[in-house]
This record gives C-alpha cells, sequence and structure tokens, in this order.
C-alpha cells in the first residue's frame, strides 16, 4: 500500500517551493548577521538554540508541539530583531538574524512547524520513513 501524506501537509510544488524559500531565509540570515559587526564563531555557536523548545517533548507531544512551534515561526524571531534595530543594538539583531537563519535551515531540510500528533508530522510533510 502506497504511503499517502499527511492531512494538511503541502506536497508537490509548493513544498519544494517552502523549501526553497527556507534556503532565501537562512541566506537572507547570513547577510543580516554579516552586516551588524559579529563574531563569526557567534553564528554556528547560536544557529542549534532555537532547538531549546524541543524540551516541551519531554512532557508530551501536544505541549511539545506547541513550545516547538513557537520557536520556530516567525513572530518570536522578528520581535527580537525589530527589538534589536528599536534599541539600535547589533548583538540583538545578530541573534534575531540567526533564530530566522534557524527556521531557514530547518524548512530547507524540510523540518516544519510540528502537528501534536507526533513530531515527525509537520506541515512540510510526514518524516516518517515509508516501511517497505
Amino acid at each position: 500500500m502506497a504511503s499517502s501524506p499527511l492531512v494538511g501537509s503541502v506536497v508537490g510544488t509548493p513544498k519544494l517551493l517552502l523549501r526553497i524559500e527556507g534556503a532565501t531565509l537562512f541566506a537572507a540570515s547570513i547577510a543580516v548577521f554579516a552586516v551588524q559587526g559579529q563574531q563569526w564563531w557567534l553564528y554556528p555557536a547560536l544557529l542549534l538554540t532555537p532547538d531549546i523548545f524541543m524540551l516541551g517533548y519531554l512532557r508530551d507531544t501536544k505541549l511539545g508541539s506547541i513550545f516547538y512551534n513557537l520557536g520556530h515561526s516567525y513572530p518570536v524571531a522578528a520581535l527580537v530583531t525589530m527589538l534589536g534595530f528599536a534599541l539600535a543594538s547589533p548583538i540583538t539583531i545578530a541573534i534575531g538574524a540567526i533564530w530566522f537563519g534557524h527556521i531557514g535551515w530547518d524548512r530547507m531540510l524540510g523540518y516544519g512547524l510540528k502537528y501534536g500528533t507526533s513530531f515527525k508530522h509537520t506541515h512540510l510533510g510526514d518524516l516518517e520513513k515509508p516501511k517497505k
């Protein structure tokens, strides 16, 4: 029996375009980071920091998906970046750029926002490997 896509996930060309958008966001975040005058070691050192939002999965899948999605959607990264601009703080802008970069990196690799059913059920598809 052929595997069917997860209901509510994106397939086909739109999925490819979302992954290209992720790559574009990742590249743009590097460009924004570059003009902030920060040390380059900071970018890779902080790139995986938003994954701290996975800790909700220690409680259960539903709470995990809520926390994960909070840390892996644009509003919080945008707030950090806007705060950096409002305070004229290059380091805060750089942290916001890295946060956007993390989101872009994840989307580029096919890791989307999570459904409450499983960590592997995302808006970009089911990360479960089909059984042969």
